[in-house]
């Protein structure tokens, strides 16, 4: 199973972070613990064979716990983009 990273860009610096495989295999869904949310976080995928960019945003998020909100995964894994830019 290959890793899958969330994106941040903030001037010319890309963070990336890493998205829980376990739980996104087992659920369909991105747990992103909250104290990584931050506006302009995104998921790239490739979209007909370009790339987009798949935001998360508050209101995309499906549920929240005390630690974590989660969100739909909308695609498949082949779909995400997993080169670096």
């Amino acid at each position: 199973m290959r890793q899958l990273f969330l994106r941040t860009e903030k001037g010319n610096s890309i963070r990336k972070i890493m998205i829980d495989m376990a739980y996104l295999v087992s659920h369909n869904m991105i747990r992103l613990p909250k104290i990584y949310f931050e506006e302009g976080i995104y998921l790239p995928y490739l979209n007909k064979n370009e790339a987009d960019k798949f935001f998360l945003t508050k209101d995309k998020i499906v549920k929240e716990d005390e630690n974590h909100y989660f969100f739909d995964f909308p695609f498949s894994a082949e779909n995400v983009e997993n080169e670096a830019i």
